[in-house]
């Protein structure tokens, strides 16, 4: 097994800036919109996202919750893994509102597919916009597409595209691994 760097932590950073810049140009003052990170590895970069909104670009109201999509995606019920739910906080009304998805990695569309079928439990959006950190675009089941897209990335056969993060993993990289 090999693995190649991808993205380092000053190119994450600078892409987070240029995604962050990108949702300011579309969205301004935030205050129909709302964040979204996708169950469990978006919460990282929507908590980053939000910080730097905040800190970096002075939005003062923006909304961000988690959306867990354990039971709603069609392989829920399949294979011997044991899927473990993880924690939705959603604090805000999303009907009416204008709504960002975010997400690690984008690979077959299946894990937004669930997300879309999720977030109606909570209200009916205005629009949905997905943004993505790393878009494995020759990879898609489904036809989905992202809105804002860090880097694209052409995976082919067994590669694997792992994001790391400094909270959860010590370190801020991202990684192609191949078998």
């Amino acid at each position: 097994m090999s693995q190649k760097v991808l993205l380092s932590a000053k190119e994450i950073n600078i892409i987070l800036h240029r995604l962050a810049c990108q949702l300011i140009e579309n969205h301004l003052d935030f205050k129909n919109t709302v964040l979204i990170g996708i169950q469990p590895r978006g919460i990282f970069v929507a908590e980053r996202l939000k910080k730097l909104l905040k800190e970096e670009y002075k939005v003062k109201d923006i909304k961000l919750g988690y959306l867990d999509i354990t039971f709603y995606r069609d392989d829920f019920r399949r294979g011997e893994k044991i899927l473990e739910a993880n924690k939705t906080k959603i604090d805000f009304l999303v009907e009416g509102k204008n709504v960002v998805f975010i997400d690690d990695v984008l690979y077959t569309g299946r894990s937004i597919r669930a997300a879309l079928t999720a977030i109606q439990s909570f209200g009916r959006p205005n629009e949905i916009e997905l943004l993505t950190l790393i878009d494995r675009r020759f990879s898609r089941n489904l036809p989905i597409q992202p809105d804002y897209r860090g880097r694209q990335v052409d995976a082919i056969n067994q590669e694997k595209v792992k994001v790391m993060w400094k909270e959860n993993d010590g370190e801020d990289k991202i990684y192609l691994i191949s078998k």
